[in-house]
Formats: structure tokens, sequence, C-alpha cells
């Protein structure tokens, strides 16, 4: 379940990270993408700080996803995962201050 030879503070984050992931892996499985996809859409769609609160909560979500899956990812893997993440917080950004 743990990565072998993981770094004490890698080994503590998938320490902290089992339970909120058997959680969501009992969810049905249209569920996770489907309020993923309205925090995105729901940011897009609001202006102001409300609309950059849920950009960068679906941006928190996926970044965390990307790091519990972060040892098994290809480079190119990471760096799709870190520039999808990076784009949904530059929108945030943009949504907050309009």
């Amino acid at each position: 379940m743990y990565t072998p030879g993981a770094s004490p503070g890698r080994q503590g984050m998938e320490r902290r990270s089992a339970a909120p992931l058997v959680f969501l892996r009992q969810m049905p499985p249209w569920l996770i993408p489907v309020l993923f996809a309205v925090l995105v859409f729901g940011g897009l769609t609001v202006r102001g700080p409300a609309g950059g609160i849920l950009l960068l909560l679906g941006a928190v979500f996926l970044g965390w996803l990307a790091a519990v899956s972060w040892p098994r990812l290809t480079p190119a893997g990471r760096a799709g995962r870190g520039a999808v993440v990076a784009v949904i917080l530059a929108g945030a950004v943009f949504q907050a201050l309009r």
C-alpha cells in the first residue's frame, strides 16, 4: 500500500491520505468527476472571490490526487498533472480578481 523506500514525509502523507482515499473509493464511480466538474464549472461561471474559491478547491483536490499518485507517474504524467493544477490555480486568481 505504501511506497517502498519512501521518505518519512512521504510515508506520513500516504498514511494521512489512506482514510480519505478509502472513503472516495466507496463513492459511486461517477460522483467524484461530476463534483469536480461542478467545482470547475462553477468557478469559471461565478465572478469574484466565490468563483476563485471554487476553482481553488478544485485545484487543491486535483493537487492532492497528483501528490498521492506521484511515485507511479511517468515524467510526462507528472508534468501534465502539474500543468493542469497550475492552470486551474491561475484561473482561481483571475476569477478572484474579477
